[in-house]
């Protein structure tokens, strides 16, 4: 299949380029710096917030399907505020322009990039893809995150086009934040990742590696709707972060009040280790007869 990949140059797209051409796809990379391209069976160049040039670059390419992977999250470490809201931005006006190059290019199918921690946290601990997204979390920065992915999904999955989202867990492995050079890892070797009481909130992880399996299973099969790509271990912070810090060579994170959390690592990092929920992952596995590699972040996380 011709199969273009919109964020090619990103920490799952540059690996899931090679990926496709390895299953004999014809693989077109969409990039806003050709210098930073993978190599690709062809190379369009646009910023996806450019209507015009997305339109001219996706028609140049004649897929049969697009995979969105935009995101601007390799900002964080230099810029978090504008990291995120760019990101926010590809999820809705770059996810506008992707659906309508796709449909005028004749692309039959859209495949693309969300995340499984997203949803709000009510009910039981590990939650599916029916559960309620947090549009309304107490937190303004978190709050337009999440209505960025609803609105993203709403639009994927919501036109004509055939659209598949794959909510990805949190990811780990070479590029990411979990990486051993990565910003997490950086935090936890300083001692500046403490443990709330309990740590009761739940982290459901994924490789890159499976992220990327899991997106080539996405486009060679027919399904649509919206998938958790996570691994089979759902695991709270009182297990996976000492565990990290183990693995990493750190000491060992020191505990502090729950109710101190927010004030001393901010709302989203004391929602994720004290109240955030994990993902089911049954859909996935039933509908697109994919599974991870790496079935349990204790098989790899921080030793990368």
């Amino acid at each position: 299949m011709r199969v273009l990949v919109a964020g090619a140059t990103g920490v799952v797209g540059r690996p899931l380029v090679g990926a496709l051409r390895a299953r004999g796809h014809e693989v077109s990379a969409l990039v806003r710096e050709e210098s930073r391209a993978p190599e690709a069976d062809e190379v369009v160049v646009a910023d996806a917030l450019d209507r015009e040039a997305v339109l001219a670059a996706v028609t140049t390419a004649r897929p049969e399907v697009v995979v969105h992977q935009l995101s601007a999250l390799r900002l964080l470490r230099d810029d978090p505020p504008e990291a995120f809201a760019r990101t926010a931005r590809l999820r809705t006006e770059g996810t506008a322009h992707l659906v309508e190059a796709a449909r005028a290019a004749g692309a039959r199918r859209l495949v693309a990039q969300s995340i499984a921690f997203a949803a709000a946290p009510a009910g039981p601990w590990i939650l599916d893809e029916d559960a309620p997204l947090y549009v309304d979390a107490p937190d303004p920065g978190w709050a337009a995150t999440v209505r960025a992915v609803a609105e993203l999904e709403r639009q994927v999955t919501g036109r004509a086009l055939a659209g598949l989202v794959l909510r990805y867990g949190t990811l780990y492995g070479p590029g990411t934040a979990y990486a051993r050079t990565g910003g997490t890892a950086q935090r936890v070797l300083a001692g500046k990742l403490p443990l709330p009481e309990g740590g009761a909130g739940i982290t459901s992880f994924l490789h890159v590696e499976d992220a990327v399996g899991a997106t080539v299973a996405a486009v060679e099969s027919e399904a649509t709707g919206s998938f958790h790509i996570t691994d089979d271990e759902p695991a709270p912070a009182a297990q996976w972060l000492p565990h990290y810090a183990r693995t990493l060579g750190a000491p060992p994170p020191r505990t502090i009040p729950a109710a101190l959390t927010p004030r001393l690592l901010g709302w989203f990092m004391a929602h994720q280790l004290t109240t955030a929920r994990g993902a089911a992952g049954d859909r996935a596995r039933t509908t697109l007869g994919w599974k991870p590699l790496r079935p349990s972040w204790r098989d790899g996380l921080g030793q990368e």
